[in-house]
């Protein structure tokens, strides 16, 4: 009979990485990275075929989100409140904005990647307009 143990998997270094995967589903871990500070966001993403989860484990961290309208994007904001699971549905814009405390877990479908998902450069005023919803 084969012996089997517990696994562990951590990540203390700037940014995502994906600490287990299988065939079916991923766990990261999502870090402060300069790109996530509210200074430097200019960007949002949609993955287009799966949700994505994540779950504030330290730190603060707002969950910046668009709708697509006539009028062009709609954005919003959540902070987060740790140990609750935020779940982001598919094909909706999203970004995390993070400060340099900031620990959170990410579970996605493992298929998730860029052929899947779409990146949007923010214009300068979305970034403004962004900065503003942000800094109420």
């Amino acid at each position: 009979m084969n012996k089997q143990k517990i696994l562990e998997y951590a990540f203390e270094g700037e940014g995502m990485t994906r600490v287990f995967e299988n065939a079916k589903w991923m766990v990261g871990i999502k870090n402060w990275k300069p790109m996530n500070d509210i200074a430097n966001i200019n960007c949002l993403e949609r993955h287009n075929e799966t949700d994505e989860l994540f779950i504030l484990l330290q730190g603060h961290c707002t969950l910046l989100y668009a709708n697509e309208t006539e009028q062009g994007l709609e954005f919003a904001a959540v902070p987060m409140e740790p140990l609750k699971v935020y779940n982001i549905p598919r094909s909706l814009w999203h970004n995390t904005v993070t400060e340099h405390d900031t620990k959170l877990a990410l579970i996605e479908d493992s298929s998730t990647g860029s052929s899947n998902s779409d990146n949007y450069d923010l214009t300068p005023e979305q970034i403004a307009e962004v900065h503003r919803l942000l800094n109420k």
